[in-house]
Formats: C-alpha cells, sequence, structure tokens
C-alpha cells in the first residue's frame, strides 16, 4: 500500500495493494475513501478486500493539514520540509465494520449521510437537489457526489451554491458538482432552471425537493402568492412538471419531497370538508407562520402520493421524508425565538 510505503513500511498483505488506477485518499474527518482514475469514480470499500476504514489518531508531530488552491487537501511536513497528499496516519488505519452485516442494513440516530450510500456506485447518475447549499440538502449533495453521482446544488444564492460546490471539491477535486441558480419564490425562475437544466440534455435520475422555509414572516412572492406555501410547495410542484418528461425518459428514476411530521397538525379543509385554497396562501391577518409551515408540508406529502400513483408505472416513484426532528440547521434563522428553541435542543438531538 502506497501509504506503508511513505512511511518506511512494507506491505505483505496482497489484499491490501490497490489496483493499478486506483488510490487511497481520507476526508477531513478521517474516513478513508478510493479514488478510480480510470473509471472516475469513488467509494468507501477497498476495491479488493471490501473493507472499510478510517485514520486513528492525530498527525504525527511537525505534519500540519492545509488545503490547495483547488480545494485538495495536502499535508505539509514541517521538520523535513516537503509536502504531501497523502496522509501520514494512513500508515495506521483501524477497520471499520470488517464483517458485512448478513441481513439489510440497519440505520440508527447515529447514522449519518456517507454510511447510507455506503457501498453504493452511483456513477452516471445524474441528480438535482434544490437548497443544496447548506444544511441537509448540502449533506445529501456531497454523500451522493462522493459516491460518483453527478449532483446539482439548485440554489437561490449562486454564490452561496459555488461555495458548496468548493467544499465537496476539497473533499474529492474530481467530484462532479456544479451550481445553478434556482428562486422558488419566482416561477419564472422556475421556469427559467428548468430551461437551462434541458439545455445540458442530461438524464435526470434523481430529483430532490430539499428546499424550504421555517418561521417566515408574511409577505407575497412576485407572483402574489404568500411566500411559504410557494417556496415549500408550489414552487418544487411547477418544477417536477417541467421535469417530469426528462424524469420519465431517465427511468428508473425518482422523486425525493422532503417535508415534515409537523404536517400532521394542521388542515387544509373547510367545515364541510372540501379544500379551502384561502387557507394555502392566507392574508396577513389570517397568517400564522407555524400553520403555513405544516400546511405546506401537508401538500407536500399529498403531492408526493399522488405523483408516485400517476409516475411508478412509467419508472419514476415519488416519496416524501421526515428528516428528523430539531436538527440544527439554518432553517430557523427567520425568529429569534426558533433560533433560541433550536439552540436549547441542539445538545439532545442529531447534527448536520
Amino acid at each position: 500500500m502506497a501509504a506503508l510505503k511513505y512511511a518506511g513500511l512494507e506491505d505483505t498483505d496482497s489484499e491490501e495493494e490497490l489496483p493499478p488506477g486506483w488510490e487511497e485518499r481520507t476526508t477531513k474527518d478521517g474516513w478513508v475513501y478510493y479514488a478510480n482514475h480510470l473509471e472516475e469514480k469513488t467509494q468507501w470499500e477497498h476495491p479488493k478486500s471490501g473493507k472499510r476504514k478510517r485514520v486513528a489518531g492525530d498527525l504525527p508531530y511537525g505534519w500540519e493539514q492545509e488545503t490547495d488552491e483547488n480545494g485538495q487537501v495536502y499535508f505539509v511536513d514541517h521538520i523535513n520540509k516537503r509536502t504531501t497528499y497523502l496522509d501520514p496516519r494512513l500508515a495506521f488505519t483501524v477497520e471499520d465494520n470488517p464483517v458485512k452485516p448478513p441481513t439489510r442494513q440497519k440505520y440508527d440516530g447515529n447514522s449519518t449521510a456517507m454510511e447510507i450510500l455506503q457501498g453504493r456506485d452511483l456513477s452516471g447518475k445524474v441528480v438535482i437537489i434544490t437548497g443544496a447549499n447548506s444544511g441537509i440538502g448540502f449533506e445529501t449533495a456531497k454523500s451522493l457526489a462522493l459516491h460518483g453521482a453527478r449532483v446539482i446544488l439548485a440554489c437561490r444564492s449562486l454564490a452561496r451554491g459555488s461555495d458548496a460546490v468548493q467544499r465537496i471539491l476539497g473533499e474529492w477535486h474530481k467530484a462532479k458538482v456544479e451550481a445553478m441558480t434556482l428562486d422558488l419564490a419566482s416561477l419564472q425562475s422556475v421556469q427559467h432552471f428548468a430551461e437551462a437544466f434541458k439545455s445540458k440534455n442530461l438524464p435526470l435520475h434523481i430529483l430532490i425537493c430539499n428546499a424550504a422555509v421555517f418561521g417566515a414572516p408574511w409577505s407575497l412572492t412576485e407572483d402574489g402568492l404568500e411566500s411559504t406555501f410557494q417556496v415549500n410547495h408550489l414552487g418544487h410542484f411547477y418544477l417536477v412538471q417541467l421535469l417530469e418528461d426528462v424524469l420519465r425518459q431517465s427511468s428508473p428514476a425518482r422523486v425525493v419531497v422532503v417535508s415534515s411530521e409537523s404536517h400532521r397538525f394542521t388542515e387544509i379543509k373547510d367545515s364541510s370538508g372540501k379544500l379551502d385554497f384561502s387557507l394555502l396562501s392566507p392574508s396577513k391577518k389570517e397568517y400564522w407562520a407555524m400553520l403555513a409551515y405544516n400546511r405546506s408540508k401537508l401538500c407536500n406529502i399529498l403531492f408526493s402520493n399522488e405523483l408516485n400513483r400517476r409516475l411508478s408505472p412509467r419508472g419514476v416513484t415519488s416519496n416524501s421524508v421526515h428528516p428528523g426532528n430539531m436538527i440544527y440547521s439554518s432553517i430557523h434563522r427567520n425568529w429569534w425565538v426558533y433560533t433560541l428553541l433550536f439552540t436549547l435542543a441542539r445538545p439532545f438531538t442529531k447534527s448536520m
């Protein structure tokens, strides 16, 4: 193994030798992954042994981790005045999950986005994630990209989206990631995004409707609709309609709509049991931020269920998902009360 030779130790276990064209790397948080330069893909398991590893301990005395102009991590040996892109700790790795479970993989509250995709090769897959410059969207984008997918970060701010792209490239400089502008508060922006994506002549295998606002004060979008309803639901609804033909042509494909358990604490029907459209985009007098959020999340689920009913026979599945309670992200930034609540709950809940 290259890291052992670099440390002056010879590798006597042929199972640990990398095939031609492969390179062993580490993420900033110490996980070992393998880059296949011939096929331009990455994976967590050793290509021969199938083992998953992480580096052990701190950097040796005199060593320091830096990042080059391309976002690639490298290491400086101040004692011997040299630099290398090989983590010196690769000579001292520990095995993670040495025995693969015989049954289906189980996940719990400690599972990470990286672990969810362990063993998956997503090379050739094209993914769009809305609101992917931070929070859950960013962690999802990073995991998908490091497992080989081509990921498009659809963000309201192109600058923040581009910054997120650079952070992912810092993990692997050959990751296929790019940022595109998408403002869900503007139906015209949604249309322009769909047109720009279609002009690339790419398939679309996964569309993740993740972007959302929470606790926002009442305001109307340029389309004259209440902003929480449009950003959280209607903008995504329109986006899926515009990209439906690409999804069908790319089947098997899927749509994932990020909803919330809070959808249970609201209603969108009037006293006679009929849909009350005034509840979806209420006036300022009738507006309450939490109810508006809950209603938008209920719309997400109803939409996802109906979309799956219509498109699953054509190879496009749709699922809505609850991401977890009180995950500390920037979604609560609109009101200090919510920020305080999330801050107090942070030690007891799952991190990004």
